[in-house]
């Protein structure tokens, strides 16, 4: 059901990844030697979501409506895959995580600018401190996004209670992504409507209306000023943050629901799956 790769930061061989399953377990694998390192198992339900923090911490979201967090470091084999902590709050399926570290965790050492690095050691150098800039003294944040209709802000590393329960959907969050920066994170919804946050308090700041279907994903451009949101109505629309009071441009073309969509870390192009079996490339 999800996939996610050790951040740079932490490996410099980036050879470890976790995936979730329907079958309420999580596996860390080697890339390189094709083994299962680790059986995370613990959930009572399909595991929905999997993201591979920058701290140390891998979490796990659940049809069982918990959300697990994992330690996936330490030199002992022993120790990857001890459960640190569960959270718990949501009264239905969750759904969705975000953490405020994803892009920084994703892009690693590189940029818009396309750099080239001399040497594994260089880029893992590179990584180490990006990560440091963005994070800046900061708590990794967390959100997640549930079939309730809620989000919650958790700081997943220091505690086991939400910071703060979301609400304003009317229907089941389907997606949540942090901007970039950190400074927000938007919230899809079967509602048909994204709403924007406060990426650090969880303070509510606006709604994007105009899609007529449900709002499926959502992705954010790099500089972290737009926003893109695909819908079941076949469309995909461009928003500028966090002024947001018309979609800026609506991207058409697509035959069907559009599932999916991902915004090129270096800001050029915007790509979009539907049902209609295609993937479209859209320049920005």
């Amino acid at each position: 059901t999800s996939i996610a790769w050790e951040p740079m930061h932490m490996n410099k061989d980036c050879d470890r990844l976790a995936t979730a399953s329907k079958d309420s377990l999580v596996k860390i694998w080697h890339a390189r030697t094709k083994r299962c390192i680790a059986t995370l198992s613990g959930h009572l339900d399909s595991v929905e979501c999997v993201k591979w923090g920058g701290e140390g911490l891998l979490y796990t979201a659940s049809r069982d409506r918990t959300i697990k967090a994992w330690c996936v470091e330490g030199n002992d084999p022993k120790d990857v895959g001890k459960l640190v902590r569960t959270f718990k709050g949501h009264g239905h399926r969750v759904n969705s995580l975000a953490l405020s570290s994803d892009y920084a965790c994703r892009t690693g050492p590189f940029d818009h600018r396309c750099l080239k690095f001399g040497s594994d050691e260089e880029a893992f150098q590179a990584a180490v401190e990006k990560y440091k800039t963005f994070k800046g003294g900061e708590v990794e944040r967390m959100v997640s996004g549930s079939d309730d209709f809620t989000l919650f802000l958790w700081h997943p590393k220091e505690g086991k209670h939400p910071i703060k329960r979301l609400t304003g959907h009317q229907q089941a969050v389907n997606h949540i992504a942090f901007s970039p920066d950190g400074r927000y994170f938007a919230s899809a919804s079967f509602d048909k409507k994204t709403k924007i946050w406060n990426g650090k308090s969880g303070d509510f700041l606006s709604t994007l209306h105009g899609h007529v279907g449900a709002v499926y994903q959502v992705a954010w451009s790099s500089d972290s000023r737009f926003l893109i949101t695909a819908s079941k109505d076949s469309t995909a629309k461009l928003w500028e943050v966090p002024s947001c009071k018309r979609a800026k441009e609506t991207l058409p073309g697509h035959a069907d629901e559009v599932y999916a969509l991902d915004w090129n870390p270096n800001g050029s192009s915007v790509a979009t799956g539907s049902k209609d079996r295609t993937i479209k490339i859209w320049k920005h």
